[in-house]
């Protein structure tokens, strides 16, 4: 009888790293890169849109909504077909989306085109979500998942740090209000060489093996461990998409899809506007409009710093503390921040002090947003869902955040311009505190498991290693 190690999901979860694997896992994270980078580099570009176009701020929200909307349809359609086709052929089909209509999207010729071209932009970029996650967690060794999945998700905040370094750029080597449709164009050079990359990526043995191809599922295998895996049956039988509502699933549905949406209001709405809300609460006053705008782009540029930092915490705690407990901590110091930012409100004449508080609140939002919940709750949906519903429950899970992205990215402005900046950011904090009372309460821990374990919902599940701190038991609370 062959043993745990000589079989292939026993293999792959002991597995070292290869060459394969670190392929793998540089061009998954090279597409959570792109999305950091064009869904960020949108703040920067807004409002130099607004000026050139003269569109009111309910037209600001709809161009900043249109990709996050878009991603929604993507990640929801796409991640289906990604367990239906295979994730090799979905990973290179997305990529045609963000080539295509980010490079329409910067010869935009009226408002209407734009909300268009960014729509389907967006497709692709949700269409990333699920494959990319899928793929990293596929063929990643168990003790090391959650670290490779946090790390690859890690490239958000690159990319979001250098949307903003370019916008920045081009602000000050052309300082004029057509200079968004340079920020828009510049993400389709990398885009196009991730495309080329990407068709030398082998497909997902865990895919092969839940459709009953075990030779092309051992061939992988071997070529990834060096050994001949003792494969001689599918893992499962396909599971209808339905089954994510089921009763037995519920529970893992709702961690999944809830607090992503809860967290996305507060990420994409505060991190979109960052150089808007700056603008009003610390640069008021400041000279012209260009002027204000790349004074908020630098402090915009310098806060995107702590996104990267909260990230390295993730790395660092996500196998030592699990993932429940880093999501709700997170939402908790989101909370903090913003209840911090709308006692602050806007201020009057903005002195030393107060524009500190105003850069320590928005400083610890983004260390506590991607030190838990924003890594959190991408690496959750690959972990407690099985193989033929993987891609497709992180599809749904990924809907439901770009559903808040949109509507955070869409209503801000408008609640801001009604009630005022101090109330707009007291409601993200609400919705941040009730992220952490859905994680809390339907906490489900994957930490150190094989995929075939956490993604069971036999209620005996095998408890994580013994030896890692802070370990959470398999199913929390509820």
């Amino acid at each position: 009888m062959p043993t745990d190690t000589d079989t292939l999901h026993g293999m792959l979860d002991n597995a070292q790293l290869n060459r394969t694997h670190w392929k793998v896992w540089f061009l998954s994270a090279m597409g959570v890169f792109l999305d950091g980078f064009d869904l960020f580099i949108i703040g920067v570009a807004l409002p130099l849109i607004s000026h050139s176009m003269g569109i009111t701020k309910e037209w600001i929200g709809l161009v900043g909504a249109a990709a996050p909307l878009g991603a929604m349809v993507g990640a929801f359609t796409l991640g289906r077909y990604t367990d239906k086709l295979g994730r090799k052929a979905m990973y290179l089909f997305d990529l045609v989306f963000f080539v295509v209509f980010a490079g329409l999207s910067a010869i935009a010729w009226n408002v209407g085109s734009l909300l268009a071209f960014r729509f389907l932009l967006g497709i692709g970029i949700g269409a990333d979500y699920p494959i990319s996650s899928t793929y990293v967690s596929e063929f990643m060794p168990k003790k090391i998942r959650g670290r490779m999945l946090s790390g690859a998700f890690s490239f958000q905040a690159l990319g979001a740090l250098f949307g903003a370094a370019v916008g920045l750029g081009i602000l000050m080597l052309h300082p004029a209000p057509d200079a968004w449709r340079y920020m828009l164009a510049i993400g389709v050079i990398p885009a196009i060489i991730v495309m080329v990359l990407r068709t030398s990526v082998p497909e997902s043995p865990r895919w092969y093996l839940a459709q009953g191809q075990v030779d092309k599922a051992g061939a992988v295998a071997e070529k990834l461990t060096g050994k001949v895996a003792a494969v001689t049956a599918a893992a499962e039988s396909p599971l209808r998409y339905k089954v994510l509502f089921s009763r037995q699933y519920l529970r893992r549905t709702i961690l999944a899809t809830v607090p992503w949406f809860l967290m996305d209001i507060g990420l994409y709405g505060i991190g979109v506007f960052t150089p808007t809300i700056l603008a009003v609460m610390a640069f008021t006053g400041h000279g012209s409009f260009i002027h204000k705008d790349v004074l908020s782009t630098q402090g915009a540029v310098f806060l995107d710093i702590f996104l990267v930092v909260g990230f390295a915490l993730s790395i660092l705690l996500i196998e030592r503390w699990g993932r429940i407990r880093l999501q709700w901590l997170g939402f908790l110091g989101m909370t903090v921040a913003m209840v911090l930012l709308a006692l602050v409100g806007v201020p009057k004449g903005a002195s030393g002090g107060t524009v500190a508080l105003i850069f320590i609140g928005f400083a610890l939002f983004n260390l506590m947003v991607n030190m838990g919940p924003n890594a959190t709750t991408w690496i959750l949906p690959t972990e407690v869902f099985p193989t033929s519903l993987r891609a497709s429950g992180h599809g749904l899970a990924a809907a439901s955040g770009k559903f808040g992205a949109a509507i955070g990215i869409f209503l801000l402005p408008v609640i801001e311009k009604s009630l005022g900046i101090g109330w707009t950011l007291a409601m993200v904090a609400v919705a941040s505190f009730l992220g952490l009372i859905i994680t809390w309460l339907f906490g489900v821990e994957t930490q150190g498991q094989s995929l075939e374990d956490t993604g069971s919902v036999v209620p005996t599940l095998r408890q994580p290693n013994r030896g890692s701190r802070g370990t959470a038991p398999a199913v929390s609370k509820l």
